[in-house]
């Protein structure tokens, strides 16, 4: 598994990182010792950094992952980089609130359902514009003094919001959004990430599973699954997407590959991206993501693949307000 140096945190992590999400509940169903097999098999396959969040599932996702990992991670804490978020409540009068406290209780609570005494990345996991960045930042400044968290990133943030925060304390890390069908973070985002040495996880570099080839026109998601309520999995949207999706599958099949390790690459193969997120249910999945690490894209195949892609429909994900 490569590796990388995430910004200006120092860590040097994998460059596919296990997500988490799909461990929550919000994406239907699951078996949860599958999913335990899978984080393990992950980690016996060099993946060294694992992202959740306290919002996937109310601390259940945070839960599953501390159980997989917990012998590592009392044998050998340095080993595995931990990163999860807070600063949200789906569903409450509140949806996003990184005022003090909540930070404060966020993290108490979040180091309990990891099963750790301390947190490698703690990340703001949506901007909150009714609270100043400088209680926010200067919050999580705290928290690292007090060693509860090593280093501090945010989550959707844009340039302008991550400049705001910058003033009272750096940012490390953004973990933005980002794939084929989505990059608005070219335009403002991923410059300014650079030029300031921060560490970008992308998420969802799979469109949220509309890049793993495996969906097609007649595909149905069960109520509890996000994606049944969003507008980028119906409709004419869906319908021309998933034509985008076949022309990238045949041009992955001409290079020897298949089409989701074909958009994790992309992903990596742009300038400033450290680490894709990937998520799987299962180790077969977390298999085939993880090769795409080691899948080189010429210049070529970056420009084929944008000219491909740009007859599809730019979409929009899941916040903790509702579903786009």
């Amino acid at each position: 598994m490569q590796t990388t140096v995430l910004g200006k945190t120092g860590m040097e992590v994998s460059r596919i990182a296990f997500g988490t999400w799909q461990l929550g509940g919000e994406w239907g169903s699951f078996d949860e010792e599958q999913a335990v097999t899978a984080i393990r098999h992950a980690r016996e396959l060099g993946v060294n950094f694992f992202d959740t969040a306290q919002a996937y599932g109310f601390g259940k996702s945070e839960e599953v992952l501390g159980r997989a990992l917990q012998d590592e991670l009392k044998r050998d804490r340095d080993s595995l980089v931990i990163a999860t978020k807070g600063g949200i409540n789906p569903g409450g009068e509140r949806p996003r609130d990184a005022r003090r406290a909540n930070l404060r209780q966020g993290v108490t609570e979040s180091l309990s359902a990891l099963g750790v005494d301390h947190i490698d990345l703690y990340q703001v996991h949506w901007p909150d514009e009714q609270t100043p960045a400088e209680e926010t930042a200067s919050a999580l400044q705290e928290l690292v003094d007090e060693g509860k968290i090593r280093h501090v990133g945010v989550s959707n943030y844009d340039a302008a919001q991550m400049a705001d925060f910058d003033r009272t304390r750096p940012v490390e890390t953004l973990q933005p959004p980002y794939h084929l069908f989505r990059r608005g973070i070219e335009r403002e985002v991923l410059p300014y990430t650079r030029e300031h040495d921060i560490g970008v996880l992308a998420y969802s570099p799979l469109a949220s599973g509309l890049l793993t080839g495996r969906l097609s026109a007649e595909s149905t998601f069960e109520s509890s699954d996000w994606r049944a309520h969003s507008s980028a999995f119906q409709g004419e949207t869906f319908r021309r997407n998933l034509e985008v999706v076949e022309q990238l599958s045949r041009f992955a099949a001409e290079r020897g590959t298949n089409v989701s390790q074909l958009a994790i690459a992309w992903v990596l193969a742009q300038r400033g991206v450290h680490v894709a997120i990937v998520g799987a249910r299962s180790p077969r999945n977390i298999e085939n993501s993880l090769a795409a690490a080691d899948l080189e894209l010429t210049q070529q195949d970056l420009d084929e693949i944008d000219n491909i892609a740009s007859s599809g429909v730019s979409i929009e994900g899941a916040s903790p307000e509702g579903v786009a």
